[in-house]
């Protein structure tokens, strides 16, 4: 959606819309029209009521974080039960056929999410099922067979684990990528599982398409591991603890663990990898979680270790009232910062307005500091989602200027063997077969003893359905 179109059906009311004249609601009719106008949009909650299945629901079920876990959307029958008449069976049929040859992930939808799902769309059937094929959120949440690209559905270089992470384990879970930070893999669940999840090899149940690696070792013992390494490796300053995601960790177990990296000197900066945040905010206001987060802040305060949130929010329509109150919880209670680690996606926020309206939304309305936009990584089944290169590129040149400068998201590209660069830091760029080089400035855990690594160009790859007649014809002769 462009600035000067209309949203679609169900999309987040946009601060951007315009009449057929051209001109903004209230502009005042003098000069050209900025690319971009920025209006405030309040935030909204969804009405659940008008799915059929949950019109008996009350505010206090839909708060209660154990409801909302009791009632994910698991399957095809429970997703059918739920719609009801509001959805014609096309819908089913292609969303029955995408687990069937195409599916990544496994289905489990919150409440919180599917409420998300084309909110304005009416009770018409074609209308409704017309709006909810059109949503961002069911984009990526809910990926359906049609949705897939008929020609390339996977890059030929996508690869289960497109970032080598478990290449790079030095214990189980734990990658040490970059020289002075790693990625804690708690577990291999998450409230919600995204179709277009960068460890998909890894999080959730097995699909049709994908028989999923396991974690081996017990809990606490993966976490003793875990501290035992950062303790002899004293130039680990960062620790990112994820997994899944680590809402899935209960409380009592995730306090004590992050205690003890509070406890190891040379940790300097914690921060929280959770989409449950937007996904499922009724966790995050749990009494317990609150009060249990306020000590683990109130310790990382006294100890001068910065505490953070990491969410991951992709489209405007996920920022509601809920997820603005687990945010500025998170704040009142001492944790340093809450930010946003969103993925661009086709037909989810690959527009200049999509993105700005996303950033306003976290930024004036929830206090989420828009940080960073990863390209889609390059996974089995997900060449539908992905971005050029060109195309991220020119979405970082339009956003810019719109935000302020440190709420100003940068785009950036996760190349496999270097880490997470801005996507104008490229040293070559062949735009016709649309492969990338890039180089970095550090040897990871599995290069250390490699004199060639900083010398080295990494390619990277652009959807082939992004490239001219000319690079998709030498991809079908060397794909």
């Amino acid at each position: 959606m462009t600035a000067t179109q209309e949203p679609a059906a169900g999309a987040h009311p946009s601060a951007h819309a315009t009449d057929q004249a051209g001109q903004r609601d209230g502009d005042q009719g003098h000069g050209v029209e900025q690319p971009y106008e920025y209006r405030r949009a309040e935030l909204t909650e969804p009405d659940w009521r008008r799915f059929p299945g949950w019109r008996d629901v009350t505010e206090a079920e839909w708060r209660d974080a154990q409801w909302q876990r009791v009632h994910c959307v698991r399957n095809l029958k429970q997703l059918r039960t739920l719609l009801g008449d509001l959805v014609e069976d096309r819908f089913f049929e292609d969303l029955a056929a995408d687990q069937r040859d195409m599916a990544t992930m496994s289905m489990l939808l919150p409440p919180q999410m599917l409420n998300t799902m084309a909110p304005h769309a009416g009770t018409d059937p074609r209308e409704y099922t017309d709006a909810l094929y059109a949503d961002p959120i069911r984009r990526y949440m809910l990926p359906v067979r049609s949705d897939r690209d008929p020609e390339w559905p996977s890059h030929p270089h996508s690869e289960r684990d497109s970032l080598h992470e478990a290449e790079m384990w030095v214990v189980e879970g734990l990658t040490h990528r970059y020289p002075t930070k790693v990625l804690a893999e708690l577990l291999s669940t998450c409230p919600q599982y995204c179709g277009h999840c960068t460890r998909m090899d890894l999080v959730g149940n097995s699909t049709e398409q994908i028989d999923k690696h396991k974690l081996e070792l017990k809990p606490v013992d993966r976490q003793d591991q875990i501290v035992d390494y950062l303790k002899r490796t004293p130039g680990v300053r960062d620790v990112v603890v994820s997994g899944g995601d680590v809402a899935n960790v209960p409380w009592h177990q995730l306090e004590a663990f992050l205690m003890r990296l509070l406890d190891i000197e040379t940790v300097r900066d914690i921060r929280l990898a959770t989409k449950a945040l937007a996904g499922l905010p009724q966790h995050w206001l749990q009494p317990k979680v609150v009060e249990g987060l306020e000590r683990v802040a109130g310790t990382a305060r006294r100890r001068g270790v910065n505490l953070a949130i990491h969410t991951h929010v992709n489209h405007a329509q996920s920022v509601t009232p809920l997820v603005a109150e687990a945010a500025r919880t998170a704040l009142d209670v001492g944790v340093r910062d809450v930010r946003n680690q969103g993925v661009l996606m086709r037909g989810v926020n690959d527009t200049p307005a999509s993105l700005l309206d996303l950033c306003f939304a976290l930024q004036g309305e929830a206090n989420i500091l828009p940080y960073y936009f990863y390209m889609c990584d390059m996974i089995p089944n997900a060449e539908h989602w992905r971005l050029s290169v060109a195309e991220a590129q020119h979405l970082q040149h339009a956003i810019m200027g719109y935000l302020p400068g440190y709420a100003t998201p940068r785009i950036v590209c996760d190349v496999p063997y270097v880490g997470k660069r801005w996507v104008h830091q490229l040293a070559e760029y062949d735009r016709e077969r649309g492969i990338s080089y890039w180089t970095k400035n550090y040897r990871t855990g599995i290069e250390l003893d490699d004199p060639e690594a900083l010398d080295r160009r990494y390619p990277y790859y652009d959807p082939i359905s992004t490239l001219p007649d000319a690079g998709r014809a030498w991809w079908a002769e060397h794909g």
